[in-house]
């Protein structure tokens, strides 16, 4: 309903709606951010060369594994990917959110103007006309701070998720990287042993030429010489899969990246990143203070519980005041100077008499929301314990896996050479010689996929702690407030 006011009583209604919005408190439960349950420590792990995570800049972690190629990869990824564009875009989104939200606090004011012409009984009149409105609805009830306060928290969730895509683009980038080497590795190997079966399969068909081998043995030189031949296929496949990942990561076309990533096929590979003599890690309470994915989880969740007092705040009266000031004059010349004033002061008030219950209901909608982001956070941080703690294993163990392999490649390799030599003397049959190469092809190539796995171990470490950004990274237009812990 509207109420017009008496010009007295008009000109009080400011004061009292101002007197009123100060006596009114803001409706809804206000936000506490959650304690999340870390522990103290990570399970003891025997790994050696840890040093605290200040020691190590994470935000530049993949500077530690010394391969400028690899840099080079993650630097355009941070220009060109698309994903990190699509998150900047929707942080921008959030922005303009904010600040339609901030507005939304304020009094509108607009001006108008207009000129008309009217002809009476033979006369004809002009009349011009200019005036300012002026409109605005108090936020009694907290409904409109609410809603600034939710979009605050939103705007600071999406800079937590455009810093979280950059922690995962970087991470991508370097485990396609790896992944790559290591199948370039085995390539190299496979080409390796073939070349080496090749010259068997050769030497067991001279003697049989000579009487000294059976076609038997010859069969079975050509049919392992083959088997080595068919696995080649697939692991080129896999090294063009790895390469086509990376181009598109970098924002270009796949095959774009071949001639730069290429290696000699003459060659063993190019090497795969080394890792560095320290291994930086955070305690558990930091590592959930410096993921991205757990801030914005708790962003979330602090502008859900926001909406409820949003949506409470709709169960309550709304008020509005309104007012004009208009000039009117027969001339132009004197709109400015002897044109007639007008004005009006309009206050209002409206509220739901009868809803059916649809704006509890929206309130209780809310609630519900607001439970499935407390969820989600709380399963947010145990992934990120999981994560850390599942890398720091396969750390550890890829050591030990890597040592051992080590050791067996180096045994597997004299036992082939001896093999072949006692078999081109004689003194051998060559079941042995099958054995020892079909072992050193698969010794070595597991050999590879272990160096492999630690350097992809390391990395989704990095990534568990949240290493890959900092708030220099961009600008923090809203304030973020770490979970408690």
């Amino acid at each position: 309903m509207a109420l017009s006011l008496p010009v007295p009583v008009a000109r009080l209604a400011p004061l009292l709606l101002c007197s009123l919005l100060a006596a009114c408190a803001t409706v809804g439960p206000d936000y506490h951010p959650p304690v999340a349950q870390a522990p103290a420590a990570w399970q003891a792990v025997p790994l050696e060369g840890t040093v605290p995570a200040g020691d190590i800049d994470l935000s530049r972690w993949w500077t530690q594994l010394a391969d400028p190629q690899l840099s080079r990869l993650v630097d355009e990824a941070l220009v060109a990917n698309p994903d990190l564009q699509r998150a900047a875009a929707a942080l921008r989104a959030a922005r303009a959110a904010r600040e339609l939200a901030v507005a939304n606090r304020f009094p509108t004011l607009s001006a108008s103007a207009g000129a008309s012409r009217s002809t009476a009984l033979g006369v004809s009149r002009s009349l011009y006309q200019a005036g300012f409105d002026a409109a605005w609805e108090p936020d009694v009830f907290g409904g409109t701070r609410r809603a600034l306060e939710a979009a605050e928290a939103d705007l600071a969730a999406s800079e937590a998720d455009l810093q979280a895509t950059r922690v995962s683009l970087v991470a991508e980038v370097a485990l396609n990287y790896v992944e790559l080497r290591a199948y370039q590795a085995r390539l190299a190997i496979a080409r390796d042993n073939l070349a080496s079966q090749t010259e068997t399969a050769q030497i067991t068909d001279w003697r049989s030429q000579a009487g000294l081998a059976s076609s038997l043995e010859v069969e079975q030189a050509r049919s392992n010489r083959d088997s080595t031949r068919a696995a080649i296929p697939a692991l080129d496949s896999g090294r063009a899969g790895a390469e086509h990942r990376l181009a598109i990561l970098t924002g270009r076309t796949p095959g774009s990246l071949h001639a730069v990533l290429a290696v000699d096929e003459g060659t063993r590979g190019r090497a795969l990143p080394s890792l560095p003599p320290g291994i930086a890690l955070s305690i558990p309470a930091e590592v959930l203070r410096q993921r991205p994915d757990v801030q914005a989880a708790e962003r979330r969740l602090a502008a859900e519980t926001a909406r409820i007092g949003q949506a409470e705040a709709a169960r309550y009266p709304a008020f509005s005041l309104s007012g004009n000031l208009g000039l009117e004059a027969l001339g132009l010349s004197v709109l400015g100077g002897g044109g007639q004033i007008a004005r009006s002061l309009a206050a209002g008030v409206s509220g739901p008499l009868f809803d059916a219950g649809r704006a509890r209901a929206r309130v209780q909608a809310q609630e519900a929301v607001r439970d499935q982001s407390r969820a989600a956070y709380e399963a947010t941080v145990l992934t990120a314990l999981e994560e850390v703690q599942n890398a720091l294993v396969a750390l550890a163990n890829g050591r030990e896996r890597q040592q051992a392999l080590s050791s067996a490649a180096g045994a597997a390799r004299n036992a082939a050479l001896l093999a072949r030599h006692r078999y081109t003397s004689g003194l051998i049959d060559f079941q042995t010689v099958l054995t020892t190469e079909r072992s050193l092809l698969s010794i070595e190539d597991s050999l590879a996929s272990a160096e492999a796995e630690r350097v992809t171990a390391l990395i989704q470490l990095y990534k568990a702690l949240g290493g890959g950004w900092s708030p220099r990274d961009t600008a923090m237009n809203a304030r973020v407030s770490p979970p408690a812990v």
